[in-house]
């Protein structure tokens, strides 16, 4: 296998900043690096559960598993790209300590570690760890330090069902029985990451999801610093909304709630386009109307997984975003 040589920033295309985690993030960036060679990753650092809650808990680091998952989707699809891909995301199975890390993971804090605690290691430990997989693109920390989410929630007791409690931990919000009303972080005023803010400021397009609403897309409008740059910045805002409700966070939300909850938590924010899956749309005239009430226009495209799985299509929603960026 011959080592890649420069990726980041090496092929045309428009300057795109996705937000978000875990699963959606990765099927964004997974689309994403076909469209552009000029993409950034912008990911959540609030995981306090699995391997990356461990790896955080013990050292003291940023959570690592979805910066993961995000340099897993840049992965291109020749040999050195799906065997580095196929590697960070391997899970050793074991009776003993090892159990259930992933491998990049593990890579990723070792860097973090080697590089020590000066200015910007954080981001450059993530870089090397993209030149490594050939990455389509970079990564980067939505904040410089690992927060907690803090959820909102009503009918978290069901011997209480009409009171709202707080519950504290991204694995308890997302599977919290009940309804979430809203997210906070702490600390309230983490760090922004500065590479982050300057990827923000000069994009051409920024991508909200899909991802966990709560517990992924919303997170990256809590933090101030980078809640102002979503705000102020030229770029074009897109939101790519889920294909199914997050069992656990937005149980029975329609389409249009989403776009409800996300004015809710950032008012001053404007989009300019909301792009959803045809096939999953019941109330085209009220999700219109909620993409109005941000500002946008409504897109509706094929970008389920012709299988009939509950995930988007990397090329399907490639090709919507490639029409999004002409128009």
């Amino acid at each position: 296998m011959e080592a890649p040589g420069p990726v980041a920033g090496s092929a045309p295309g428009p300057k795109v900043v996705a937000l978000g985690g875990g699963h959606g993030l990765y099927a964004a960036l997974s689309a994403l690096r076909r469209v552009t060679g000029r993409l950034t990753g912008v990911v959540t650092v609030a995981d306090d559960g699995g391997s990356s809650g461990r790896l955080r808990a013990e050292l003291g680091v940023l959570p690592p598993g979805d910066l993961r998952m995000a340099l897993a989707a840049l992965c291109g699809d020749d040999e050195w790209g799906q065997t580095w891909r196929d590697v960070v995301q391997h899970r050793f199975r074991s009776g003993g300590v090892l159990h259930d890390h992933a491998v990049g993971n593990l890579l990723i804090v070792a860097l973090w570690e080697l590089l020590g605690d000066r200015e910007g290691a954080t981001v450059e430990g993530l870089d090397w760890i993209g030149r490594l997989l050939g990455a389509h693109g970079r990564v980067l920390p939505m904040a410089s330090v690992p927060m907690d989410i803090v959820a909102e929630v009503r009918g978290a007791d069901p011997a209480r069902p009409g009171a709202v409690t707080r519950v504290k931990g991204q694995v308890a919000c997302a599977s919290t029985p009940g309804t979430v009303l809203g997210v906070d972080l702490v600390p309230a005023d983490p760090p922004a990451c500065p590479e982050t803010l300057a990827a923000v400021d000069d994009a051409d397009f920024v991508v909200f999801g899909p991802g966990s609403w709560f517990t992924s897309v919303l997170p990256h409008l809590k933090v101030p610093a980078l809640a102002r740059a979503l705000t102020r910045t030229r770029a074009r805002r897109v939101v790519a909304l889920n294909l199914v409700p997050q069992p656990g966070e937005t149980d029975d939300f329609s389409p249009q709630r989403h776009l409800e909850v996300l004015q809710a938590h950032a008012p001053d924010l404007r989009v300019d386009v909301v792009l959803a899956d045809r096939g999953v749309v019941e109330d085209t005239g009220a999700l219109e109307k909620a993409a109005t009430a941000l500002g946008g226009r409504l897109v509706l495209a094929d970008v389920a997984d012709p299988g009939g799985a509950p995930r988007h299509d990397p090329a399907l929603l490639a090709q919507a975003f490639v029409q999004i960026f002409a128009q």
